[in-house]
């Protein structure tokens, strides 16, 4: 008898306990050998006042069965709530998000019938770090936080990925024109391992074109991989085009868990109805089931969906009179993929997932890049300063309080330059960042900075920010102000 794998299961909010009932009854009947252990987590939890929206005695079951299959959950509006994704994802470390959009044309109406590609996304770092600080009345900020060892990571597992799936091409999809260093390093880091796998063809798009590429030719893509903020729009753009966000399910990957999930929301507008489409948590199941070693009863499921959906047993949401032949509710459908398994598709390719062990895709140890010769060559100080007077007046100011060592190069708003020789008419602002650069190549010290600091407090200018400048092994390790 084959041994159950523990899982813990999540039966959520709205349309979620409709939708996993039927996901765990098409798996009971294709004989997946499972032990379920249910926890509670979304709204009835937040409503108690626990604003993660899981309680810390279902911690217990995540981090003994590692394997986490969630329905959607409600959020409650407003402040004071995080969301339970992130924490879930950050807590287990679950650095990659994939997500496959696969259209199903004729039967699912798309204009994209060609389409069938996965998006594999980081899933820790970027503007998701969620650093952020209002620094003046004006202007708040957010941090962009990307480092080398988590685009390493998630670029590794992209290409595994690929060759374990039997995928030809990656695309990386970035901002590196405008964001030089932090995206910079995500495409530098992307074409270093892509010379790793040359059995891969390799390229990469800006994200702009690259969403609206997406959104019009789909079928030239086959394995995207890219950032979180990036990866969290142009997957749920691929997955529209694809035909129904219904049917697309997603699988969140770290060392030691993970967690899979339909990508679509709670729908408590027709919960209860018994109407709700379980095809996209159902996918997020068979993507639990092969990533636990049982990929011969996902193919089973898989290829049993496939001949419900082609026989044109269809729940509402992708009802159409051209295809569908009967329009069924959740149970219906449930019991229509139940009476399938062992079938094949005819028109569809029918699924293989192959031997367990060629479908799991590798994740590298990533080690930390070798100590570079960082040196200080400046600071950047940011103040909050709403004179009347203009940049120049602050700037005789400055040039008054710096010591010998130091030197006011630049002074810019937002990131645009205000002095010396001003790029654009200067707005009205308060938020304004003051760079001093080391003195005919000094050497520095952080007590240079701090004695430049003390200078500023007691001339009563109000600095809310400083960040230090650094080069490494020689190079630059902070950009230019725009305009300069």
């Amino acid at each position: 008898m084959t041994k159950k794998i523990p899982i813990t299961v999540a039966h959520g909010d709205g349309i979620g306990p409709e939708i996993m009932e039927a996901a765990l009854k098409i798996m009971e009947a294709a004989g997946a050998a499972l032990a379920p252990e249910t926890i509670e987590i979304g709204e009835k939890v937040y409503q108690r006042g626990i604003s993660a929206g899981i309680e810390d005695s279902s911690w217990e079951s995540l981090n003994r069965t590692k394997c986490f299959l969630k329905a959607p959950i409600t959020t409650p509006q407003g402040g004071g709530f995080k969301s339970l994704n992130v924490t879930v994802r950050k807590s287990m470390a679950l650095f990659a998000n994939i997500r496959p959009c696969i259209s199903y044309h004729p039967y699912v109406k798309t204009l994209q019938p060609k389409m069938d590609m996965v998006i594999v996304r980081e899933n820790e770092e970027d503007l998701y770090a969620g650093i952020e600080h209002q620094q003046t009345d004006n202007v708040v900020q957010c941090l962009k936080l990307i480092s080398r060892t988590g685009c390493e990571r998630i670029i590794r597992y992209a290409f595994e990925y690929a060759r374990a799936n039997g995928r030809q091409k990656l695309t990386c999809i970035s901002k590196d024109n405008i964001m030089k260093m932090t995206d910079g390093l995500f495409s530098k880091v992307f074409r270093e391992v892509a010379a790793e796998y040359p059995e891969f063809e390799t390229n990469h798009m800006i994200v702009d074109i690259g969403a609206a590429k997406i959104a019009a030719k789909p079928s030239i893509f086959d394995v995207v991989v890219t950032e979180n903020l990036y990866g969290d729009i142009i997957s749920d753009i691929a997955a529209e085009v694809s035909g129904s966000v219904g049917l697309c399910g997603s699988s969140n990957i770290g060392k030691n868990g993970a967690m899979f999930e339909a990508i679509h929301g709670s729908a408590p507008d027709i919960a209860g109805q018994g109407i709700a489409n379980p095809s996209g948590l159902l996918h997020a199941a068979l993507m639990m089931l092969q990533h636990i070693g049982q990929g011969d009863t996902a193919e089973k499921i898989h290829n049993a969906w496939l001949k419900t959906i082609e026989d044109g047993i269809h729940t509402g949401d992708i009802f159409n009179d051209q295809t569908s032949k009967k329009k069924v509710g959740t149970r219906d459908f449930c019991t229509a993929v139940i009476e399938r398994l062992g079938a094949k598709p005819v028109h569809f390719r029918a699924v293989t997932y192959g031997l367990p062990e060629r479908k799991q895709a590798k994740i590298h140890d990533v080690q930390l890049p070798p100590r570079a010769d960082k040196k200080l060559t400046g600071v950047d100080i940011f103040l909050h300063w709403r004179e009347k007077a203009n940049a120049s007046a602050l700037a005789k100011s400055l040039n008054a309080l710096a010591p010998g060592n130091l030197k006011l190069a630049s002074i810019d708003s937002r990131g645009l330059l205000v002095w010396p020789e001003a790029t654009a008419l200067q707005e009205t602002g308060d938020h304004w960042r003051c760079r001093f650069l080391a003195a005919d190549g000094v050497a520095l010290g952080h007590e240079n900075i701090i004695a430049l600091l003390q200078q500023i407090q007691a001339s009563g200018l109000d600095f809310i920010k400083t960040e230090n400048l650094y080069s490494f092994d020689g190079v630059r390790g902070y950009t230019l102000v725009q305009g300069q």
